[in-house]
C-alpha cells in the first residue's frame, strides 16, 4: 500500500517551537506498518510542525473515512476526508463530508455551517484563523472565514487568501453568470477581486495573485485588461500604466508600495507602482523582500536559458539552463539561498555559489536563525537525506519533512520514517 506524505508550505511558528522538546535525542511517535494492517487505505500523512503528530486520513472495513493520530482514530466517521493540516496548537484541521454535506472539523469539534463543497483549506500566518472557499446549494460560491460565511456569493470563485492579522479574505471573483459554451463572455470583462465578499467596481478579462500588505489595510491583484494589456489593480485602481504582460505583485514590508514584474517593448522588469526601477531581463518574476524591506531579490532569465538570481537589479554571475525557483532571505537579511536546477540535477545555491553535491529532487532551503547555516530536505538515489550547507547527511529515510532549527541554532528537528516508523529526532548540527 503506497502512502504519501504531504510537502505543503508550513507556518512560521518560532515562538511555539521554543517551547517544544529539544533534548530528547528520538521518539518512536507511530508505527506506520500497524495502520497498514489495521485499516484498508491509509491516506497522504502530515506531521505537526514540533514533530509530536503525525495524522492520515483511513478508512475502515465499512469504507468509511476518519482521521489517525498517532495510532488513534476518531469513532466518528465520514464519507470523504482532504486536506488535513496541523495548526501551531497541533489541532488537527480537514475538511469532512458527511450526509451529503462538507464542513471544517478543528480535531473533533466541527463548524455548524455546512455546504455543498468545500476547498482551498487556508490558515493564516499565525495558524489562529481558518479559511475555505464555499460551494453552496444554489450553485453560487464564496468564502467561510472562522466560521462565518461572505454575505455575498458570486457564479465563481478562484483562489483564497488571507490577511496577516486573520481577521480579511479576498478571492478572484466573477460577478456575472456565464452561460454553458459562451466563449465570449470572456471578452466583456467578468473578473475582479473581492475583499470580504465585496467585490470591487471595476471589472476585467481576468485577474489573479491577489495579495494582502502587512497591516491587512491593502489588496493588490494582477488584472488583464485587454488581450495583450496587463497592469496592477491595488484596492480597485489600476495603475496608470499598462504592460504587455505582469506576474503576482508584492507589497514592500511596512508600507502600502507595491512591485510587479512586468513586460515591456525592452524587456521584463520590476514596476514599483506603476513604474520600472530596474534594468531589463528576458523575463523576471519569483520576486521577494527580506524582512526588513532594504533587499529585494527575484529571479531572472539574463538570455534565453540562462536563469539566475538578481538582487536589487544585478544579477548573479552564476547561470543555470533549467529552472530558479523562488528564493529565500535569511532572518538578518544578509544572504539569500534559492533551489536551483541544471543540466537535470537540483542543487541548492547560497548568494550565487551552488552546492557542490546534486539531487534528484529538493526542497526549499531553510536558513539557521542567526543565518549561517542552510538546511533542506533532498531526494538522491531513492531515499530522502538531510543536507546541511551542502553536506549530505549520513542516513537516508524512506520519507522526510522539511527540517527544523532549534532556536538557538546548533540542532536540527528531524521528522522522519524510516523502515515504516514514524520517528521524531533531534540531532546536533555537527551528528547530521
Amino acid at each position: 500500500m503506497a502512502i504519501s506524505i504531504s510537502n505543503t508550505q508550513e507556518l512560521a511558528i518560532p515562538e511555539k517551537l521554543k517551547n517544544c522538546d529539544w533534548d530528547t535525542k528520538e521518539k518512536l511517535i507511530a508505527d506506520i506498518n500497524e495502520w497498514k494492517k489495521k485499516f484498508t487505505s491509509v491516506r497522504e500523512l502530515v506531521t505537526s510542525n514540533d514533530g509530536e503528530k503525525i495524522a492520515t486520513a483511513v478508512r475502515n472495513q465499512d469504507k468509511r473515512f476518519t482521521t489517525c493520530v498517532n495510532g488513534e482514530s476518531w469513532e466518528e466517521t465520514f464519507e470523504r476526508i482532504y486536506s488535513l493540516k496541523f495548526n501551531p496548537d497541533n489541532q488537527l484541521i480537514s475538511l469532512v463530508f458527511r450526509d451529503y454535506e462538507w464542513a471544517v472539523a478543528v480535531d473533533h469539534e466541527i463548524w455548524e455551517e455546512k455546504f455543498d463543497y468545500l476547498w482551498n483549506l487556508t490558515l493564516s500566518p499565525d495558524g489562529k484563523s481558518i479559511a475555505v472557499n464555499t460551494r453552496t446549494g444554489e450553485m453560487t460560491s464564496g468564502v467561510c472565514l472562522n466560521g462565518k460565511p461572505w454575505e455575498n456569493t458570486f457564479p465563481e470563485v478562484r483562489d483564497l487568501t488571507i490577511s496577516p492579522d486573520g481577521k480579511r479574505t479576498a478571492c478572484h471573483v466573477q460577478i456575472k453568470k456565464r452561460a454553458d459554451l459562451d466563449i465570449h463572455a470572456f471578452m466583456e470583462g467578468i473578473w475582479t477581486v473581492a475583499v470580504d465578499g465585496n467585490p470591487w467596481e471595476k471589472s476585467f478579462l481576468t485577474v489573479w495573485g491577489a495579495v494582502f500588505s502587512d497591516d491587512s489595510q491593502h489588496v493588490a491583484s494582477v488584472a488583464m485588461t485587454d488581450m495583450s494589456k496587463y497592469t496592477i489593480d491595488v484596492d480597485g485602481t489600476p495603475w496608470d500604466n499598462v504592460f504587455g504582460a505582469a506576474w503576482e505583485p508584492i507589497f514592500k514590508p511596512g508600507g502600502s508600495d507595491v512591485i510587479a514584474p512586468v513586460q515591456t517593448p525592452q524587456g521584463w522588469t520590476i514596476a514599483l507602482n506603476g513604474k520600472p526601477i530596474w534594468n531589463n531581463f528576458s523575463q523576471v518574476w519569483r520576486q521577494i523582500y527580506s524582512t526588513d524591506g532594504q533587499k529585494l531579490a527575484a529571479v531572472v532569465a539574463v538570455d534565453v536559458g540562462k536563469w539566475t538570481l538578481a538582487v536589487d537589479g544585478t544579477p548573479w554571475n552564476t547561470v543555470f539552463n533549467q529552472m530558479v525557483l523562488t528564493p529565500v532571505f535569511s532572518p538578518d537579511g544578509k544572504k539569500i539561498a534559492v533551489v536551483v536546477k541544471n543540466n537535470n540535477k537540483w542543487t541548492i545555491a547560497v548568494d550565487g555559489n551552488p552546492w557542490y553535491e546534486s539531487f534528484d529532487n529538493i526542497w526549499d532551503p531553510v536558513f539557521s536563525p542567526a543565518g549561517d547555516n542552510v538546511a533542506a530536505k533532498a531526494e538522491k538515489n531513492g531515499k530522502y537525506v538531510i543536507v546541511v550547507d551542502g553536506k549530505i547527511g549520513k542516513k537516508g529515510y524512506d520519507s522526510l519533512w522539511n527540517p527544523v532549527f532549534s532556536p538557538d541554532g546548533s540542532k536540527l528537528l528531524i521528522r522522519c520514517i524510516d523502515h515504516d516508523k514514524y520517528y521524531r529526532r533531534v540531532i546536533p548540527l555537527n551528528e547530521i
